[in-house]
């Protein structure tokens, strides 16, 4: 089976779940108590100031009536003064005091200070003929100003209008300092939302960060690897359900398992079954080979054609014998110091290709190489380009710092695009059209297990067309293979397969 290629480990990272986790409950902690202390701010200086303006207020009210009677109407800029005076002393922290009356104007310090009784508070008392207030700011500092006017006799106005000034400046310190107090409970308040935003994460977290565990060991095969169930919560679901995943995944891999070999051992047991007929048959079809000229045209032609599908069964089960070796992990390097330009001579010369294809083979390229499975794996490419390309086919040799290349090519019309990643399939042809071809169609596979099994691999791709097109094959082997003499990558499970174009 091919194994599942291992996932990434876990590494935490600035947006993880953990950090926006933290982020947002401090976020809430800073935005509640932001609103908090502004809501307390608010409330609390409007209640200090309605508690002030109304105390100032009756204050003025009182005193203002019960100087009042004591003053002859109309008065003059002295009675004015007086009033100032008299209704100033008698009110808390002897504010300053204007009195009025239509264009004469006095104030209880002397100097008729009127900036801080602005134009509309005056209309307004003047308009309305009940007491009035207003907060100004005067100098970078808050005052309150308190506008009444003097009645007589039931309520009927005289004229004359007191206005009384007074310094709001302790209500705001007061204010002040209760916001400042909210802001120096801030800090603590963001570093226990961050705490509990720590703690709660790591109870959110925990399962999770199990369950990516028992993920990444069941992507690496671990096929018993199970997440801890905890608790009644979603989590807890999850992880159950991560466990139901994992059990059907094991029985279904289990079964798929016990499939793959009982196919691969039926290949095998079916291979070595025919190898015994099919020696006769050869030895029969051979005679008939001989005797094929003295036979009629039909005999001879159906003599010819079994002797044909004969020779392509028995290399066909040859085949399937060894990607059945592959498959089990049976298959072993016998491996030597070789010279590889004289192995691949021989590779060509043994079955006739010296005229067909342009070798390139430099002298002094030497590697710790399986001979066969090199001549193996070589002729399969070759016979591939000869049957399937068009000449010139060539086979080119070099050497590379770690390494080796033997480089096959041709002149034909190519691969299709959607079989370069096919090619090395067992049984795939790039023609879905083709059901018979003269190869077993196992070729470029047996080629690609020969080099995995050296460590190496062989990579398929086409020419460009400005440099005249073609399929290119390379095999790429290291100068010494991994295990050399013993098992190497067929002895685990690999992806094998193997088609022709």
């Amino acid at each position: 089976m091919r194994r599942c290629k291992p996932l990434k480990r876990f590494r935490p990272r600035l947006g993880g779940l953990r950090t926006r986790l933290l982020i947002a409950f401090v976020l809430v902690a800073l935005i509640s108590t932001v609103t908090a202390t502004a809501l307390a701010y608010r409330e609390s200086r409007t209640a200090v100031l309605a508690r002030t303006q109304d105390a100032f207020q009756a204050d003025v009210r009182d005193r203002v009536d019960s100087v009042a009677p004591d003053f002859d109407m109309p008065p003059d800029v002295r009675t004015l003064t007086a009033m100032a005076d008299s209704v100033s002393s008698g009110l808390s922290g002897a504010p300053l005091v204007v009195t009025r009356y239509h264009d004469l104007t006095a104030s209880s310090d002397g100097l008729a200070d009127r900036t801080r009784i602005t134009p509309e508070l005056r209309a307004s008392v003047r308009s309305s003929g009940r007491t009035r207030f207003q907060r100004v700011e005067y100098r970078g500092r808050p005052y309150l100003v308190v506008g009444t006017p003097v009645t007589y006799d039931g309520g009927r106005v005289s004229g004359l209008e007191v206005f009384a000034v007074t310094s709001l400046l302790a209500e705001q310190e007061h204010t002040d300092a209760l916001l400042d107090s909210v802001r120096g409970g801030l800090p603590p308040v963001l570093g226990l939302a961050a705490l509990l935003a720590l703690l709660a994460a790591g109870t959110v977290l925990r399962p999770v960060r199990e369950l990516g565990r028992a993920t990444r060991r069941l992507a690496d095969g671990d096929l018993d690897s199970r997440a801890e169930v905890k608790g009644r919560d979603e989590l807890a679901r999850l992880a159950a359900d991560f466990n139901t995943t994992a059990d059907a995944l094991r029985a279904s891999v289990t079964d798929l398992r016990d499939q793959e070999a009982r196919a691969r051992r039926f290949v095998a047991d079916v291979s070595h079954e025919l190898r015994t007929p099919l020696a006769a048959m050869t030895m029969v079809t051979t005679v008939l080979d001989e005797d094929a000229a003295q036979l009629p045209s039909d005999a001879a032609r159906a003599a010819r054609t079994v002797s044909d599908e004969t020779a392509r069964l028995a290399r066909l089960v040859e085949d399937l014998m060894e990607m059945s070796r592959f498959d089990s992990g049976a298959a072993r390097l016998d491996a030597a110091e070789t010279d590889l330009a004289l192995t691949l001579r021989g590779t060509l010369e043994l079955r006739g290709w010296t005229e067909q294809v342009a070798a390139r083979l430099p002298e002094g390229i030497r590697a710790v190489v399986d001979r066969r499975r090199v001549d193996v794996a070589v002729a399969n490419l070759v016979g591939n380009a000869l049957r399937h390309g068009a000449p010139p086919v060539t086979v080119t040799l070099s050497a590379t710092a770690d390494g080796v290349v033997v480089e096959v090519t041709d002149r034909g019309p190519g691969l299709p695009p959607d079989a370069l990643d096919q090619v090395f399939d067992r049984f795939y042809k790039a023609d879905s059209a083709r059901t018979r071809s003269e190869g077993s169609g196992l070729g470029t596979a047996i080629a690609l297990e020969n080099a995995r099994l050296h460590g190496g691999t062989i990579e398929a791709a086409n020419r460009p067309a400005e440099e005249g097109g073609g399929a290119v094959f390379t095999l790429r082997l290291p100068r010494h293979p991994r295990q050399p003499g013993g098992r190497d990558g067929a002895g685990r499970e690999t992806a094998a397969g193997g088609g022709v174009r």
